[in-house]
C-alpha cells in the first residue's frame, strides 16, 4: 500500500491521505507542521491518525489521547505526550527544565505559569527532533485537560522551523476548544458509493434494498456506523425490515449499539470492561489487580477481545472510545461505585496519590470527611504544579463531600477561586454561592467579596467592579492591613481603567476610602504611592505629586521583590508618567519587564510590555518600541489577546505619521467586546488621534481629538498627554483663549513636580501662547530644561515648535539651525510626519533637504527585526528563544534570513546594518 493509494479501512479518504501526506512531507523536509482533524464520532479521524503512524517513514511517533474522565487531572494529557522525551530535560534552560519538573510532579517549586511549562514543551520537542523528524499525534484532544490542551495550542502556534509535526483529532461539535484557529481539515461522511461498499464488505451476503438503504441513510457516509449498526440490527430486520427503529442521531445510535453488544456478554466480562472504562489510564498491571479484588477470572477479558471491544497489549485501548462512554453509562451508579473503589485500592497511594483520592471520591455514597480532606491535600499538589483547573476541581468535589457546613463553604470558596482564576466564571459564580450558604467568618466573608468583584471585572466591566472591590477592602481593613491596601490599588486600577464610562463608584471614592482605612504602622514605598494618589486625588494635583515622587524614589533606592514588584510596579510606572519622573518611569519599568520575563509572569508581561513601550516612544526609541510591540503581539497571540498589539500600535503609529494603521488600531480596540466600558479606551484614541493630526500639521482636527482626550483628567496617564496635544493645537488653530488655559494646567502641574521634564514641556506651553520675547523665551527655557532628560521625542518636537516660530518671525538663518536639529532627531527616530512638518519649515527658508531612506537593503518584517536588535545586543539564540516564546532553532532560521536581507555574514555586523537605516521594521 502506497500513501497515494490508501486501504479498504480507508476508503473515500483519498484527499484526506493525500493532505496527511503532505504534512509529514513538510516535517521530513525540515518545516513544521500543524493540523487538526475535526468530525463527528466515528468519523475516521483515529483511522487517519494511524495512516500517518504507517506511513511517516523515517519520522519519530508519539501519541497522547484524551480521556473523558481525566479532563480534571492537571498536565495528564502533556505527560503522556512528554514522558518519552524526559531523558532530554537536561538539555533545557534552567527555568524551562524546573517548570516543567515542576508541573509534572517530578520536583516541587512555585507554580510555573502555564506558558513557561509550554516554552519548555517547545523547547524539548525541537531538541529531540534535532536527531530525527518529530510528529505528535493526539487523539480525542477535545478531553484532554485545561493546561495541557491550552499548552499544546500554545506549542502548536509557535512551531516554525523545528520538524516537529503535530496532528490533532477533535470531536465536533464540541464548543470552543483551545484548538481553535490552528490550520484543520473538517472530515465529511463517505460518498455513497465508498459507504455502500463499505457496508457490502461486513455483511456477508444479500440482504434487501430497502433496509440497506434504511442504514445508509442513518449512518449519513459515518465510517464507524456503517461499521457497527449492521451488528445491532436483527437477522429478521436484515431480512425484512421489521421492528425498525426510526432515526436517531448517529453517535447516539452508535454508543446504543455498543450498549448492546456489551449486554451480550458474560456478567464477568461486563464487570471488567466497566473497570476498564473507570481506569483511564490503561494500565493493564492496575487493572488485574483491581480484577483480582473483585474476584474476576483472569480470562474474564475473552469475550470482548473476541468482539474486537477491547485491546491488551502494552495498554488497555477500547475500539472506539464510544465504547468506554457506552459501558460506563450503562452500568448502575452503584456498579460504578464498586470499581472505582476497588480502582483506588489497587492504585498505590505513594505513585500516584492523586488519581487514588479521584476514585475514592467517586466510590463514596454521601459526604465524607476523610476523602474530602485527602481531596483537599490533591488540590494543593495540583496548585504546586501550576495546574489550577486539576485543583478547582479537587476542591469541588471536597466541598460536595465534607458533611460539615462551615468547613464546605471554605472549601467551596477556595474553589470558586480556582475557577476563577481559569476563567470559569460561571462556575466560580455558583461555588461563591454555595460558600455564601453557610455563615463565614469574618476574613472569609471579606474574601468573598474581593473574589466577587475579581469575577465581575474579569467577566463584565471594569467600572463594575470597583464597588465590590471597595466592599472588600472594608470588610478586610480591620482584618488585615496589607491585604486591604491591595484591594484599595486594585479598585484604583479598575477606576482609572473605566474612568469616564464607571457609572458607580470612581476615583474620588476610593480616595476618600484610602484616607479613612486603617493604616499600617509602618509605611514602606508601596504605602506612599497608595498615599500619594489618594492626596493627589481628594486634595489635587499639587498636593499628592511631591508624595508620589517620593515613594517612586524610594522605589528606585530600595528596591523591590518579586512578587511585589509584579503587584506593585504597574502603578508605580503610571504614575511616574503621571508626575512626569521619566528616570523613574525608564528604571521601574525596565525592572517591571525583567521581573515578568524571568518570573514567567505571562499574566503581567504584557501590560509590562505596554508601559515600556510608551516609555520607548518618549524617549525617541521608536525602533526599541516596535520590538516590545512584536513582543507584546507574540505573547498576546500565544494567551489569547489579540488586543495587544493593536494596543502597541495606538501609542507607536501616530508618531510615525502612519494614518492607516493608527485607524486600523483604533477601530480595532474600540470594537473589541471586551474592552467595552473602558473609559481609557476613549482616552487613549483620543490621544493617539492628536498626536497624529498634530504631526501631519492636521491642527484642526487636533484640536478636536485632543479636547475630548483631556475631558476627564481623573483618568491621568493619556488624559494629561492630551492636555500637552491640546495646547499646540489650540495655539496653532488660532483657539488661543483654548490654548491658555491649557498652558495654565500645564503650568499648574509641571510646578507641584518640579521635574525638567515637567518644567520644559510647561515652558513650551508657555511658548506656544506668548509673543515676542516672552515667547523666544521660553522656547529656549524648554530646550535647555528638556535638554537634561532623555525625553527625546519631545525634545525633538520643542525644536520644531521654536523653529517654526523663528520662521514666521522671517528669521531664516536661526530657524534653519533648530529646524535641521528637529529634522534629523525627529528622521533618526522614525517621527515621519513631524519629520516632513520640519522638512517643509526647512523648504520654505530656503533650504534643500534630502529625505531620509532606509539604508537596508530589503525590508525586514517586524519579528525579523526584533531578533536582529536582540542578537545585536549580544543576546544568544537560547535566550532570544526564551523571550520571544520561540525554539533556539527558530531563531536561527530567523537570523539566516536577516543576515541575507542585510547583507551580513555575523553577529558582529548587525548593529552597522541596523544604524543605517531610520526603521529596518518597515514591513509586515
Amino acid at each position: 500500500m502506497t500513501a497515494r493509494e490508501p486501504g479498504p479501512y480507508l476508503r473515500g479518504r483519498q484527499a484526506e491521505c493525500e493532505a496527511l501526506d503532505r504534512h509529514v512531507a513538510a516535517v521530513r523536509a525540515g518545516y513544521s507542521a500543524v493540523l487538526v482533524l475535526r468530525g463527528e464520532a466515528g468519523i475516521g479521524k483515529t483511522a487517519l491518525l494511524e495512516y500517518v503512524t504507517g506511513h511517516a517513514q523515517g519520522c519519530r511517533i508519539v501519541r497522547a489521547a484524551g480521556v473523558e474522565s481525566e479532563m480534571e487531572l492537571a498536565f495528564g494529557g502533556l505527560h503522556q505526550l512528554c514522558a518519552p522525551f524526559m531523558d532530554h530535560l537536561h538539555r533545557l534552560p534552567e527555568p524551562q527544565r524546573a517548570a516543567i519538573e515542576t508541573a509534572f510532579g517530578m520536583s516541587t517549586g512555585t507554580p510555573p505559569d502555564r506558558f513557561l511549562v509550554g516554552l519548555a514543551v517547545l523547547s524539548l520537542l525541537a531538541d529531540v527532533a534535532q536527531a530525527e523528524p518529530l510528529i505528535c499525534l493526539v487523539d480525542d484532544a477535545q478531553w484532554l485537560d485545561l493546561v495541557s490542551a491550552q499548552i499544546l495550542g500554545f506549542v502548536a502556534r509557535r512551531l516554525m522551523a523545528e520538524q516537529v509535526g503535530l496532528v490533532f483529532a477533535v470531536r465536533e461539535p464540541e464548543g470552543e476548544h483551545a484548538l481553535e484557529g490552528l490550520p484543520e481539515l473538517v472530515l465529511a461522511g463517505l460518498e455513497e458509493s465508498d459507504a455502500r461498499a463499505l457496508l457490502d464488505s461486513v455483511i456477508p451476503g444479500r440482504f434487501d434494498e430497502p433496509i440497506r438503504s434504511r442504514i445508509l441513510t442513518e449512518a449519513r457516509g459515518n465510517p464507524l456506523a456503517l461499521l457497527e449498526l449492521p451488528r445491532a440490527t436483527s437477522a429478521a430486520e436484515l431480512a425484512g425490515g421489521f421492528a425498525s427503529p426510526g432515526p436517531r442521531p448517529v453517535t447516539r445510535r452508535l454508543q446504543q449499539s455498543f450498549a448492546w453488544r456489551v449486554e451480550e456478554l458474560p456478567a464477568k466480562t461486563r464487570r471488567l470492561l466497566l473497570l476498564a472504562a473507570a481506569e483511564p489510564v490503561g494500565d493493564v498491571s492496575l487493572l488485574r489487580r483491581a480484577a483480582e479484588a473483585l474476584g474476576l477470572p483472569p480470562n474474564a477479558a475473552a469475550p470482548a477481545l473476541a468482539a474486537g471491544l477491547l485491546e491488551l497489549g502494552t495498554r488497555v485501548r477500547f475500539r472506539h472510545p464510544l465504547v468506554r462512554s457506552a459501558v460506563y453509562h450503562a452500568a448502575d451508579v452503584a456498579e460504578r461505585r464498586q470499581v472505582h473503589q476497588a480502582l483506588a485500592e489497587a492504585t498505590d497511594v505513594q505513585v500516584d496519590p492523586d488519581r487514588r483520592a479521584w476514585h475514592l471520591a467517586r466510590a463514596v455514597p454521601g459526604p465524607d470527611e476523610t476523602v474530602a480532606a485527602e481531596l483537599e491535600r490533591c488540590a494543593g499538589r495540583a496548585q504546586a504544579r501550576g495546574g489550577m483547573a486539576a485543583a478547582a476541581a479537587f476542591l469541588e468535589r471536597a466541598a460536595e463531600l465534607t458533611p460539615d457546613l462551615p468547613r464546605r463553604s471554605v472549601r467551596a470558596l477556595a474553589a470558586a477561586r480556582g475557577k476563577y482564576l481559569i476563567g470559569a466564571f460561571d462556575a466560580a459564580l455558583e461555588l461563591l454561592h454555595v460558600a455564601e450558604l453557610s455563615d463565614l467568618d469574618d476574613l472569609e466573608r471579606a474574601r468573598a467579596s474581593l473574589l466577587r468583584g475579581q469575577i465581575t471585572f474579569g467577566s463584565r466591566s471594569a467600572g463594575a467592579t470597583v464597588p465590590l472591590l471597595l466592599t472588600a477592602a472594608g470588610q478586610l481593613g480591620p482584618l488585615d492591613v496589607g491585604a486591604a491596601r491591595e484591594v484599595y490599588r486594585d479598585a484604583f486600577y479598575a477606576a482609572l481603567t473605566a474612568g469616564r464610562l464607571s457609572s458607580g463608584p470612581g476615583v474620588e471614592d476610593i480616595a476618600r476610602a484610602v484616607r479613612s482605612a486603617p493604616r499600617p504602622p509602618r509605611r514602606g514605598p508601596t504605602d506612599l504611592l497608595l498615599d500619594g494618589l489618594a492626596v493627589a486625588t481628594t486634595d489635587g494635583y499639587a498636593a499628592g505629586a511631591p508624595m508620589l515622587r517620593q515613594a517612586l524614589t524610594a522605589m528606585r533606592d530600595e528596591g523591590v521583590g518579586r512578587d511585589e514588584g509584579l503587584d506593585w510596579l504597574p502603578l508605580a510606572c503610571r504614575m511616574a508618567h503621571d508626575v512626569w519622573d521619566f528616570d523613574s518611569w525608564s528604571e521601574l519599568s525596565a525592572n517591571l519587564v525583567d521581573l515578568a520575563r524571568t518570573s514567567g509572569t505571562l499574566s503581567v508581561l504584557p501590560s509590562a510590555l505596554l508601559l515600556r513601550l510608551s516609555n520607548r516612544v518618549f524617549a525617541g526609541d521608536l525602533s526599541g518600541a516596535d520590538s516590545l510591540a512584536v513582543e507584546a503581539e507574540t505573547i498576546g497571540e500565544a494567551i489569547g489577546s489579540r488586543y495587544l498589539a493593536h494596543y502597541g500600535a495606538l501609542v507607536i503609529e501616530p508618531w510615525k505619521g502612519q494614518e492607516a494603521a493608527t485607524r486600523q488600531a483604533i477601530d480595532t480596540i474600540t470594537g473589541d467586546r471586551a474592552l467595552r466600558g473602558e473609559g481609557k479606551v476613549l482616552t487613549s484614541t483620543q490621544w493617539a488621534l492628536a498626536v497624529l493630526h498634530n504631526g501631519l500639521g492636521r491642527h484642526e482636527d487636533a484640536y478636536v481629538a485632543a479636547e475630548q482626550g483631556c475631558a476627564h483628567p481623573q483618568e491621568l496617564g493619556l488624559a494629561i498627554s492630551s492636555l500637552v496635544e491640546l495646547v499646540e493645537a489650540a495655539a496653532r488653530a488660532g483657539k488661543q483663549e483654548a490654548a491658555a488655559e491649557a498652558a495654565d494646567r500645564l503650568v499648574e502641574m509641571a510646578e507641584a513636580s518640579g521635574t525638567e521634564w515637567a518644567l520644559g514641556t510647561a515652558a513650551g506651553a508657555r511658548a506656544l501662547v506668548s509673543e515676542g520675547e516672552a515667547a523666544e523665551k521660553q522656547y529656549r527655557a524648554a530646550i535647555e530644561r528638556l535638554k537634561g532628560t532623555r525625553v527625546r521625542m519631545m525634545l525633538a518636537r520643542a525644536r520644531l515648535l521654536y523653529g517654526e516660530w523663528l520662521r514666521r518671525e522671517n528669521r531664516r538663518v536661526d530657524a534653519r539651525g533648530e529646524l535641521t536639529a528637529a529634522h534629523e532627531m525627529l528622521s533618526r527616530m522614525g517621527a515621519g510626519a513631524f519629520a516632513d512638518r520640519a522638512r517643509r519649515e526647512l523648504e520654505a527658508t530656503g533650504e534643500t533637504v534630502r529625505r531620509r531612506t532606509s539604508g537596508t537593503r530589503e525590508t525586514l518584517t517586524p519579528q525579523e527585526a526584533q531578533i536582529a536588535r536582540l542578537a545585536a545586543e549580544g543576546l544568544t539564540n537560547l535566550e532570544i528563544g526564551a523571550q520571544l516564546f520561540l525554539s533556539p532553532h527558530t531563531i536561527e532560521w530567523h537570523l539566516r534570513k536577516v543576515f541575507a536581507k542585510l547583507g551580513v555574514t555575523s553577529r558582529r555586523q548587525l548593529s552597522t546594518a541596523l544604524a543605517e537605516g531610520t526603521s529596518p521594521a518597515t514591513s509586515a
